[in-house]
């Protein structure tokens, strides 16, 4: 007795399909790129400031104000959005908290969402060359064509400024 066995067909999912994309055209402003980044900023340092204020004014002073509890929960709070804002939110969307605020995406090369390995590989081995370049690897989206730094370069993605939502 032969026991058939049946295997479900997967359906293949649609994929957007972008013809002639030129990251030339959409590439973001390294201006922009950086008034992202400077938003990302601002929001990371404001918390461990209001949490200090807020134990400074609880009568927190010297040793016991860097030692509270509510300085530590504003350091826990900061680790785990900056995870977020970092490596969740673009793999999820393509944009951290700066970039949704002045309308930057991260896309593939081909200008279709980056998938989740290239956002990885670019927010975390790509940023940390650019920071191991003192800068340099960001400076270098300002000589390119594309618009491109070097994290985006070791992952093969572009940040583009543009009114099309991506898939």
């Amino acid at each position: 007795m032969s026991a058939e066995r049946t295997v479900p067909l997967r359906r293949p999912q649609n994929a957007d399909v972008i013809i002639d994309f030129m990251p030339e055209r959409v590439k973001a402003p390294f201006l922009l790129r950086c008034g992202a980044l400077l938003i990302d900023y601002i929001v990371l340092v404001s918390i461990p400031v209001i949490t200090l204020l807020i134990s400074r004014l609880m009568g927190n002073d010297g040793a016991r104000l860097l030692g509270s509890s509510i300085n530590n929960a504003g350091w826990l709070i900061v680790i785990l959005l900056g995870l977020t804002n970092f490596i969740v939110l673009p793999m999820v969307s393509g944009q951290t908290i700066g970039k949704m605020l002045t309308g930057l995406r991260i896309v593939q090369i081909d200008g279709t969402a980056a998938s989740t390995g290239s956002v990885v590989l670019r927010q975390t081995l790509g940023y940390l060359l650019t920071a191991a370049s003192f800068g340099t690897g960001f400076l270098i989206s300002v000589l390119s064509s594309k618009g491109r730094a070097l994290h985006d370069y070791v992952a093969g993605t572009v940040v583009i400024y543009a009114d099309k939502r991506l898939r």
